[in-house]
């Protein structure tokens, strides 16, 4: 039975009310060529039923009776932050018209693919490798609540995995709490001496449901693990990984480990397990990447809820580091101290979920925060020590936040802020380690680039900007203005600290070249410091009012104290002379003039400086959806003007907002 194609769509009759209810759900099914449907099945139809879930064999029975196909449904192995039953939704489905892939009594579509499907195209293998790489550094599985606080266990014990009791994968290995006591003795008895951790699974944790282990299971050197840490941590430190039918016997896999298997999931009988209940059929010997090939990039089908449309596991991926990463930095709660009120209302829309940010001034910040056990932030500009520091992202609106435009990305950051080089920030400690960065995630980084130069995107991108004048032909030098009060220049520009002084070490050093000066909005404005009397008798061209972009292209190389013009001109392969020290300098990409910063000792590429500073540093905030998202849904959006602008009664709104936000936490 073939999946049925989006444009004719399968009648799919259900008799779990789940299907109705839940509008990811059915939205997924649609997208796949599923119309569901109640009542009963005709000539053509099938019937849809949640994996072997207790109200499976009521649509099995419907389906004998009418001679209809059975569909099976269940969570992909990548499904949401929390758990499904405390609400959260799937980022995808296995939509299996042969079986379901924890019961090895039928050959589900999954164990075809593994049997079958020759699994050695080298691009698909690439892609493979790449998704354990993300899913790795990531710190993505299944259910994603980790608590990034939590440090590990001390490195050399036995993993045992617990399972909730009746699961249905359990089952359907044949396996039951004998086979959990049988599991633990052999971990002992194979690992004399050895630490024992039994991790308990997430649902046992949220008191949903009971596991095999309980706290009485911990005796001598067996401990039991029931806090939300990360299952990737968890493998690093393990030297042994014991399971049944878990998933997390895949990530172990994936992880490295040869674990031992004592049910009969999917993952079994592939050579990369030791099986003690093998199936007898699986005789095939496939690689890590053959396995995640079939698992996660063939079989599944994955959701892109920022476009309503189906799509592939790389972009499913993104989509759950962002809305993970976003969790995983929110789920204390946030203490904002002294934020101006029109930033409120976008503080409390990003940061608020799924506890209300409070607002609060001064010394009583600091005791909120620690009497209610949240994170203190603090705007950037502050220069704070105490706080999570917050400031605007690199692709930053449509728009200028001096016109109160919300912003579609921020930064965080714990250890500085990234235009401060006179300490360590965590944009600098991401580019230092992008060294090693996986070439999946070098190759995301560099298609990033070319959807940005396609489209022609800046921190701010103006709807409308003069052209450019006429320029004189020559050796042409863009030097970006900037606001001189800016702490950019105060932190990071040592030498140099004024346009006017800026301008004239460009002319000493390039007497003969073409300089075209751009000043900074907000001066030419007369908004902020900056502005140079005679700047026309030094520059040859100055460019008041015009897209940043096209600027760039004109120029053949850019001199900047710390402008961020600068990291937009390197995305655009321009030459770029430093006479600051940016965060983009220092990294042997730039012709460096200033004191170097000695803390900066990698050498990069342009892939991984833009990995750092637009993928793993910003936190990127969708206002279709209202949800974090990956930075390829922000790019769509500002080239689509797909984004939301307020009006003034909406921008007052905002201001009122701001200020009620600051009570939240007396109203919700």
């Amino acid at each position: 039975m073939h999946a049925p194609s989006p444009e004719k769509r399968m009648r799919l009759y259900v008799y779990n009310g789940g299907f109705l209810t839940q509008t990811r759900v059915r939205r997924i099914m649609a997208l796949a060529g599923y119309d569901i449907r109640v009542g009963a099945p005709g000539d053509g139809d099938a019937v849809g039923v949640w994996g072997h879930s207790p109200t499976a064999p009521r649509g099995e029975a419907v389906a004998a009776k009418q001679d209809a196909p059975v569909v099976r449904v269940e969570d992909a192995f990548l499904r949401s932050v929390g758990l499904g039953r405390d609400g959260d939704v799937p980022i995808g489905l296995h939509i299996d018209r042969r079986g379901v892939h924890f019961d090895p009594a039928t050959l589900s579509e999954l164990e075809l693919i593994l049997q079958d499907d020759p699994l050695d195209d080298t691009a698909l293998l690439d892609r493979a490798r790449a998704g354990i790489a993300a899913m790795k550094a990531g710190h993505l599985s299944k259910y994603n609540a980790f608590d990034p606080a939590l440090p590990p266990p001390a490195p050399g014990y036995v993993l045992v995995i617990d399972q909730t009791r009746k699961d249905a994968s359990v089952k359907a290995s044949g396996a039951d709490s004998n086979s959990f006591r049988e599991m633990l003795f052999y971990a002992q008895t194979e690992h004399p001496g050895a630490r024992i951790i039994i991790k308990t699974h997430p649902e046992t944790l949220a008191g949903h449901r009971e596991g095999y282990f309980s706290a009485k299971d911990a005796t001598g050197q067996i401990s039991l693990c029931d806090q939300p840490l990360s299952p990737w941590a968890l493998l690093e430190g393990a030297i042994a990984v014991y399971t049944v039918s878990s998933q997390l016997g895949f990530e172990a896999i994936l992880a490295g480990h040869r674990p031992t298997v004592f049910g009969q999931p999917f993952y079994a009988g592939w050579g990369l397990s030791d099986d003690r209940k093998p199936v007898q059929r699986r005789q095939r010997k496939l690689t890590r990447a053959q396995l995640f090939a079939a698992a996660m990039i063939l079989y599944p089908t994955w959701y892109d809820p920022f476009h309503d449309r189906l799509c592939s596991f790389e972009e499913a991926a993104a989509t759950m580091q962002a809305l993970a990463d976003a969790a995983r930095d929110d789920y204390r709660g946030w203490v904002a101290a002294d934020m101006r009120l029109w930033k409120r209302a976008s503080l409390q829309r990003i940061f608020g979920k799924p506890r209300p940010v409070i607002f609060a001034s001064a010394k009583a910040a600091v005791a909120k925060a620690t009497a209610t056990d949240r994170r203190l932030m603090r705007w950037a500009s502050t220069g704070a020590r105490d706080a999570v520091l917050v400031e605007d992202g690199f692709l930053r609106s449509r728009g200028l936040g001096a016109d109160l435009i919300p912003p579609l990305s921020l930064v965080l950051d714990d250890l500085g802020i990234y235009y401060d080089a006179t300490r360590p920030s965590r944009l600098e400690h991401l580019i230092n380690a992008a060294t090693d960065l996986p070439q999946g995630a070098r190759d995301r980084a560099a298609a990033l680039i070319d959807r940005i130069n396609d489209a022609r995107l800046s921190k701010y991108n103006p709807d409308a900007a003069a052209p450019l004048p006429d320029i004189p032909k020559g050796r042409r030098i863009l030097v970006p203005g900037q606001v001189e009060d800016d702490a950019s220049i105060t932190l990071g520009s040592p030498d140099v600290k004024t346009n006017r002084a800026l301008l004239e070490a460009v002319r000493t050093a390039n007497p003969a070249a073409v300089l075209i000066y751009k000043p900074h909005p907000d001066v030419a404005a007369d908004l902020r410091p900056g502005k140079v009397t005679g700047a026309d008798q030094i520059a040859d061209v100055i460019l008041p009012a015009c897209d940043p972009i096209a600027a760039i292209d004109a120029a053949d190389e850019i001199w900047t104290m710390t402008s961020l013009l600068g990291f937009e001109a390197l995305l655009r392969n321009k030459q770029v002379i430093c006479l600051g020290t940016p965060f983009y300098a220092g990294w042997g990409l730039t012709d460096d003039r200033a004191m170097p910063v000695t803390r900066r000792t990698a050498r990069v590429d342009l892939p991984g400086l833009v990995h750092a500073a637009l993928i793993a540093y910003p936190r990127y905030f969708d206002p279709v959806t209202g949800m974090a998202c990956p930075v390829e849904v922000i790019v769509d959006r500002l080239e689509n003007n797909d984004i939301p602008v307020p009006g003034k009664l909406n921008r007052m709104t905002a201001k009122l907002q701001g200020l009620f936000a600051g009570y939240a936490h007396l109203w919700r």
